[in-house]
């Protein structure tokens, strides 16, 4: 009798204990099945916030910015290549010209603008003034965590180009006593002669919008005179000011001196930072532009809508920036 209690106690044993673990393997499946759900939930969740991330991303502006009016220029040639993107260009007019700062000051003023500008959720910056290139670009690249697309004087493409063998530089006295112009000096100058001609007074000019009148005549002519009687057939424009003063320019060297305006690789160099990184906007759109000032709101408004060609709204840049 006890071996048959003995038994039926085993049996029930084993019955009970292959029902735990059915049961066991059941919710283990289970779980597994709402852990897989789950994971595939939050992947796609990932993928959706990741897309929309992106998207964000290529509809985010491009900031540009100079010590005044000048990056104008450059702008233009941004917009022209760029016509999706939406651009925030901001004119450091209380401060400019930049050409007879000290380089400390310089930086100072760079990094308040980069970070307005990242501020304002840039995917991108363009520093569109010589200047600021030579003096502070690098620092600016050392933290900043947008790319960073600067200029500095066409030396290279002018010395490929030159007939003569001589080249003329016209730029603030800043940028041309940089270590930057003497390195492309160097680099590109041992087989030709490379003329390094300061031109204050230029920049005043084109932030008053006096892009014909005769005092400006004037003074480019003292500034090209000298570079053309040495033989200069090349100009390079090393502010990014000067091309608003290309049409006089080309009247007061002639039409055999060939002018180089650097704002198109400067645009074509964003064009392919922003491919690179899969950050272009959506070229079924039109992008859009906004315009800041660091000071002198009434007349910057006036300066720039004459230069852009046509009526544009220029805000006042947040004081912690000025």
């Amino acid at each position: 009798m006890n071996n048959f209690l003995h038994e039926n106690e085993s049996k029930e044993l084993m019955i009970y204990s292959v029902q735990e673990g059915t049961e066991l393997i059941i919710n283990s499946l289970y779980e597994s099945k709402e852990s897989v759900i789950n994971s595939l939930y939050e992947s796609k969740e990932s993928m959706i916030n990741s897309l929309q991330k992106s998207k964000d991303l290529c509809n985010a502006p491009v900031g540009v910015f100079d010590s005044g009016v000048g990056g104008l220029s450059v702008l233009m040639e941004i917009r022209r290549q760029l016509p999706a993107e939406n651009l925030i260009y901001v004119a450091d007019s209380g401060h400019v010209p930049y050409g007879n700062r000290p380089a400390n000051f310089i930086e100072k003023r760079a990094t308040a603008i980069t970070e307005f500008l990242l501020g304002a959720d840039v995917k991108a910056i363009v520093v569109a003034c010589n200047t600021v290139t030579v003096v502070a670009v690098e620092s600016l690249r050392s933290w900043c965590p947008v790319p960073i697309v600067a200029m500095e004087p066409a030396i290279k493409p002018a010395a490929s180009i030159t007939k003569s063998g001589v080249i003329g530089v016209i730029a603030t006295s800043q940028t041309l006593s940089s270590k930057s112009v003497a390195r492309l000096c160097n680099m590109y100058g041992s087989n030709i002669e490379v003329l390094l001609q300061p031109c204050p007074g230029l920049v005043e000019l084109v932030e008053q919008a006096e892009l014909t009148s005769i005092s400006t005549r004037s003074l480019l002519s003292d500034y090209l005179s000298p570079l053309l009687d040495k033989g200069a057939d090349t100009i390079v424009l090393g502010c990014t000011h000067y091309p608003f003063l290309k049409q006089m320019i080309s009247e007061v060297a002639g039409t055999d001196v060939v002018i180089i305006d650097p704002a198109a690789p400067v645009a074509r160099e964003l064009l392919r930072q922003l491919s690179l990184r899969q950050l272009s906007a959506s070229s079924v759109r039109s992008g859009s532009e906004m315009f800041f000032a660091s000071d002198h709101l009434s007349n910057a408004q006036t300066i720039t809508s004459k230069l852009w060609g046509r009526q544009i709204e220029v805000h006042k840049l947040p004081h912690a920036y000025c």
